[in-house]
């Protein structure tokens, strides 16, 4: 089976080395693009499994760089920056990236996360609909069931619609206003007392321990991560 073809834009020699000999060593395909003109024009030709796209490019910027991957291809995209502001995060993950890394950052971090988008794709190839199981719980979206160690557990209409728009991106790191505009629509996309509400009612029945989960992740300030992967098509 072909090894994964990563795409790495980053106009930092040092980066670049860095990171192509990372994943080299794990066996992954690497390409590499030093600004956005190039990046675009090498994944139209190479067609990456994932893109690793640095915002800070010396041409275009890495935002519409990122717009413009999104807009023909659902290629998998970490976006690495030194810029910490919040609200570029927030633009990357709207305009499509998955996630976001900011520099400095550790190698074996940046591994793990491309491993958890591969996997996502590897997922939706195998699965119709997402199933999940961890620590005696198992949701079965196309069932529309959810057990605590085969005891039932029921949810109201909208933590389902919820629940479902979380668990349909495994792994991927979802915005407050991605969330509540496909939830609740487009005039609660600033609402984000009636997201924490319900992200807690959820945890509260899907958690082993609300005040430690393992499914729901937070992300300080940006917005909230499914952090399990499916197991293969529902049962």
């Amino acid at each position: 089976m072909r090894q994964a073809r990563i795409l790495v834009v980053d106009d930092e020699p040092a980066i670049r080395r860095a990171v192509s000999r990372a994943l080299l060593a794990r066996g992954y395909e690497v390409e590499l693009a030093v600004n956005g003109e190039e990046a675009l024009a090498v994944a139209r030709s190479r067609d990456p499994d994932l893109v690793v796209l640095d915002l800070n490019l010396p041409d275009i910027d890495g935002l519409t760089v990122c717009r413009r991957l999104r807009a023909d291809s659902e290629v998998p995209i970490i976006v690495l920056s030194v810029r910490e502001d919040e609200t570029d995060k927030v633009a990357a993950l709207d305009m499509g990236a998955e996630d976001y890394l900011t520099k400095p950052f550790g190698v074996d971090e940046l591994l793990a996360r491309v491993r958890v988008q591969l996997r996502r794709l590897e997922a939706k190839d195998v699965r119709a609909v997402p199933r999940f199981e961890t620590d005696g719980t198992v949701i079965d979206l196309d069932a529309h069931l959810i057990q605590h160690d085969g005891e039932p557990v029921r949810l109201t209409k909208t933590e389902w619609s919820l629940l479902e728009t979380l668990a349909a991106h495994p792994g991927k790191l979802l915005t407050h206003a991605w969330i509540l505009e496909r939830v609740w629509g487009p005039s609660y996309e600033d609402d984000l007392d009636v997201l924490r509400v319900f992200v807690s009612q959820l945890r509260h029945k899907i958690e082993r321990d609300p005040a430690r989960p393992v499914i729901i992740l937070t992300e300080p300030g940006v917005g909230y991560r499914w952090a399990l992967q499916p197991v293969g098509p529902a049962a």
